[in-house]
């Protein structure tokens, strides 16, 4: 089992052609990664089942728990191919966008979205090439035909991303291509399926469906990168299992001065409902070529930390970067720096009188008040639904939070989890039996010793399986 360490704050590592290997992946999972992001924006279904099989071996050769998160790319939304693909535009300027292929000049630009004339309204802004070239919808035929002029110009070239800021999309979220890799997902130990440019709730209900009938237990974490899933992010919290806050499409559709309280806010709120949050995208990019963060970088980082993240994630550092390793190993200890200094600054969360999981929310909660007060080592968790361990970690203790169960894709889903340790525990006899043997596990890891206080959480009678209903102080003997 990978050494217990102190970081609360996990990583999460995408994987590319330059960490994809066996002992690469497991040169990652030893500097700190806790779960591997699957691009599949990129790759073949061969690819990523080579990666999975690596991930699985080393998860039991030795004795860990990464989580594997699968990313769907969603519908990504480009122009076509542009004649010499460089075609020069500059303030002033019309174009006009098609629905049908062609070679790119201003009179006819190939547009991806085929209900794009339909779609936009005059005064809407188009945005191409991450922002870079900026154009405003004068008018649509609302068939096949858009014009639009150029509020901000430069030099568009062929298969650039477009961004719609303030039109309402109607594509789904599931394309032709995500359903595709979705029935191979499902047939994986994937843990974590992520959903892009999520807008309602409504979004989630499709894919949820399809991992229900087949009975996968993949949980769902929405991608927040359109403004209307900032407007509607409470029900999308509420109605999904996890957040990411994907801050490339969304630093491009909202302005941009507001994505530091947007982050801020979304953190906040995912604590309050208990839902895992990721932040993620241009996290310690310069060291896809450098050896070294930028300074800018190494704070971005820690306030991610700061505002009391579940994960950080990486993206082309560890994927096509020159230096993965590294880069985790940078990560990890900023990370560790950030935690010394870390109070929660935002208020934590109470039971809900009115929730079907009120007592069992007290129980949990108060297990995290009642570890400070009393300095305990740690909180123990048994769980087998993973409830009492996002209910115990969204309280942000300063304790320790070890999580057993039997359920092996539990725990490796649970890794992603603030503060969460998971360790596997398959006897659930009597509760104080129970009780003994997770103790005499966490004394073997170094995680506990003689004299040291912990925080017992639990379903009394344990065979039963109920929820949390129970809370016991232990002194480790």
């Amino acid at each position: 089992m990978k050494a217990f360490k102190h970081q609360n704050t996990k990583i999460i590592a995408t994987v590319g052609p330059a960490s994809k290997d066996f002992d690469t992946l497991l040169a990652l999972a030893k500097a700190g990664v806790d779960v591997f992001r699957l691009n599949f924006s990129h790759g073949t279904h061969e690819d990523h089942q080579e990666v999975i099989n690596h991930i699985t071996r080393i998860n039991d050769q030795h004795r860990m728990h990464i989580g594997i998160l699968a990313d769907l790319q969603g519908p990504k939304l480009r122009v076509g191919k542009i004649l010499d693909n460089a075609l020069a535009l500059k303030e002033g300027d019309f174009v006009h966008f098609v629905n049908r292929e062609c070679i790119g000049t201003k009179e006819a630009i190939y547009m991806s979205y085929p209900k794009f004339a339909k779609d936009v309204k005059p005064g809407e802004r188009v945005l191409l090439d991450d922002g870079k070239l900026i154009f405003e919808v004068v008018e649509t035929n609302e068939i096949d035909k858009v014009k639009l002029r150029v509020i901000f110009g430069g030099i568009l070239s062929s298969n650039k991303g477009v961004n719609l800021p303030n039109t309402k999309v109607s594509l789904p979220c599931l394309t032709k291509k995500d359903l595709k890799d979705l029935d191979f997902i499902l047939t994986q130990p994937v843990n974590w399926i992520a959903l892009s440019f999520v807008r309602s709730p409504k979004d989630l209900k499709d894919l949820l469906k399809r991992i229900d009938a087949k009975n996968h237990p993949a949980k769902i974490i929405a991608k927040i990168e359109k403004p209307e899933a900032v407007k509607n992010i409470d029900e999308i919290i509420k109605n999904t299992n996890g957040i990411m806050i994907a801050r490339g499409d969304l630093g491009i559709e909202v302005p941009i001065e507001q994505l530091p309280v947007i982050q801020k806010e979304i953190v906040r709120k995912c604590m309050q409902r208990a839902r895992p949050v990721i932040v993620a995208t241009q996290m310690m990019e310069s060291m896809i070529n450098s050896l070294t963060p930028s300074r800018a970088e190494v704070t971005d980082v820690a306030n991610a930390v700061l505002d009391g993240a579940d994960a950080v994630m990486l993206s082309g550092e560890t994927s096509v970067g020159m230096h993965p390793v590294k880069v985790v190993e940078a990560m990890n200890r900023i990370i560790d720096e950030a935690e010394k200094n870390y109070q929660l600054m935002s208020f934590r969360p109470e039971p809900n009188k009115k929730s079907s999981t009120f007592l069992s929310d007290v129980v949990c909660f108060n297990a995290g008040r009642t570890a400070g007060e009393i300095g305990a080592k740690a909180i123990v968790g048994m769980t087998s639904s993973g409830y009492t361990a996002f209910k115990v970690s969204s309280f942000r203790p300063r304790t320790d939070i070890c999580i057993f169960s039997d359920r092996m894709h539990m725990l490796a889903t649970l890794n992603m989890v603030w503060g969460v340790r998971c360790f596997y525990y398959d006897k659930f006899t009597t509760t104080d039996e129970t009780i003994q043997d997770v103790t005499d596990i966490l004394k073997r890891e170094g995680v506990v010793q003689p004299g040291d206080y912990v925080i017992n959480t639990g379903s009394m009678p344990m065979h039963r399986r109920f929820m949390t209903n129970m809370l016991k102080v232990t002194l480790v003997e």
